[in-house]
Order: structure tokens, then C-alpha cells, then sequence
């Protein structure tokens, strides 16, 4: 490997991707590992977290799972405290756990709201908190928080999805703000419409041939005409995550195809 190649390396690093049994946090994390890094990974319970070492050991990755639930700050606290004993201190931490509600915003009741906000914005606040000190200690750090177009964009029925993550590329800014004197940058990575299971629904062929009205929608506005692959994510994951990006901070990369830079095709 080349002096320059190096730079792209996490070898020898201790890398936390929450709520990454499956989805854009397992892409990412698989990537990692592939990149050198030891991977530790938290979920909400324990066969969440069992699928996900099943997944892992599939890939030929041995990591790290722990049951932790993000939102309880004396459970998080407690989690970094035994990843540090056992495994090592954090070099690398990836905000990826997350929920929506597609509610309009009159039917959706506080109670509601504040959940998404909880897991969404407070939960980053909460495990960045709870490794930064150590960061601080060690001389250096990545935190890479996973926002969202709606960080930029509002849309019908996600309210509080849009709020949250709106929040969190400000909070971005400040953990940046703050901590970048001590050689710790934190950085957000927006993704666009990714294909998984839970959009497959959304991207079926109709019975006439045609595409989902809202497939046709997310074609439409992205300017590569396609939908993204967790995998589009590991690139820019990687970057920010490496030595690459060592004067980047307080940066949203956005990987969306290029829908925030379009206004969108003319109706025919």
C-alpha cells in the first residue's frame, strides 16, 4: 500500500456504528472492517443484535454486539465503558440508529414526536458525549453522524423525521465547533432514496408494467435516475471516517444522485 493509499486505512481502529445489525449501518460497518477497523455495534435487543453478529460472521467479519439502548444516557455511559475495557477506546463513531413516523402533523400526538426526536437528535448528543473524552485523551477522533436530505428538505408526514434530522446537522456543526481543536471531526453523511427492504415495497413493478407512482417520483428528481445502493455510502463513510479527511469538519456530505442539486424534470 502506497503512503497516499494509507491514508484511506483504519487499521488498527475501534469503530461503533449504532444500530447497525442490517441496513445503511451494516453497509458501512462492513466496509470498515474490510478497511482494517474492529467493528462494535449496538441494538435495541437481544435478537436484533444476534441477527446482526449472524450477518457479520456470514461476511467472515468478527465484531462486536452489545444490547444498548441509545436513548438511556446511563446505558450508553455504561456500553462505551465496556467496549474501552474490552475491546479499546473509540476511534470512530457512526450516529447510524434511527426511526421515522409518516404521521401528518396534525394526527401525530407529542408523545410521538418526541420519540422520533429522542432517537433521531438526542441519542447522537448522548453517545458522542459519552465518547468524546476519551477522544480528547487519545489525540484524535471521528464522529460521523447520519442525517438526512430531509436536513435540508421538509416533505408531507415527517414532521418530526425532518425536525430531528435538521437538528442534527446543527448539532454536527457544533460537536466540529467545539471539539475540533483536539483533533476530533465530526462530520454528517446525508443519504438519498437507498434501495432496501423496506422501500422494496415502493419500487415494485404495477400489474400494467409500470413503475410505483413514487419510484416514478424518486426517478424523476434524482439526477442519476436511480435509486442509491447501501453500498454508495461506503466511499464517503470510509473518506470521513479515515485520515483522508483530517481537515474536513463540520461538513454534510451529501450521497442523494444529486436530488439537492435539481429542481427535477419538466412534466411532459
Amino acid at each position: 500500500m502506497n503512503d497516499f493509499a494509507k491514508n484511506f486505512s483504519l487499521e488498527g481502529k475501534t469503530a461503533l456504528i449504532t444500530g447497525a445489525s442490517y441496513g445503511i449501518g451494516f453497509a458501512i460497518a462492513k466496509a470498515y472492517a474490510e478497511a482494517g477497523a474492529t467493528i462494535v455495534f449496538n441494538d435495541i435487543n437481544q435478537e436484533l443484535v444476534d441477527r446482526g453478529l449472524k450477518a457479520y460472521d456470514e461476511c467472515g467479519i468478527k465484531a462486536h454486539g452489545y444490547v444498548c439502548d441509545v436513548t438511556d444516557e446511563t446505558a450508553v455511559n455504561a456500553l462505551v465503558a465496556t467496549v474501552e475495557k474490552e475491546i479499546g477506546v473509540i476511534d470512530i463513531l457512526v450516529n447510524n440508529a434511527g426511526i421515522i413516523k409518516r404521521i401528518p402533523m396534525c394526527e401525530m400526538t407529542a408523545e410521538q414526536f418526541r420519540q422520533v426526536i429522542d432517537v433521531d437528535l438526542n441519542a447522537p448528543f448522548i453517545v458522542s458525549k459519552a465518547v468524546i473524552p476519551s477522544m480528547i485523551k487519545k489525540g484524535h477522533g471521528k464522529i460521523i453522524n447520519i442525517c438526512s436530505m430531509m436536513s435540508e428538505l421538509g416533505r408531507e408526514t415527517v414532521s418530526a423525521y425532518a425536525a430531528a434530522k435538521g437538528g442534527l446537522k446543527m448539532l454536527t456543526r457544533n460537536i466540529a465547533s467545539e471539539y475540533g481543536e483536539f483533533n476530533i471531526q465530526c462530520n454528517g453523511i446525508g443519504p438519498g432514496y437507498i434501495a432496501t427492504p423496506q422501500t422494496a415495497p415502493l419500487r415494485e413493478i404495477q400489474p400494467d408494467g409500470s413503475r410505483h407512482p413514487f419510484d416514478q417520483f424518486i426517478i424523476a428528481k434524482t439526477p442519476a435516475a436511480r435509486w442509491g445502493e447501501a453500498e454508495d455510502l461506503q466511499g464517503p463513510a470510509i473518506f470521513l471516517a479515515s485520515d483522508a479527511s483530517n481537515f474536513v469538519n463540520g461538513h454534510i456530505l451529501y450521497v442523494d444522485g444529486g436530488i439537492l442539486a435539481y429542481i427535477g424534470k419538466q412534466p411532459q
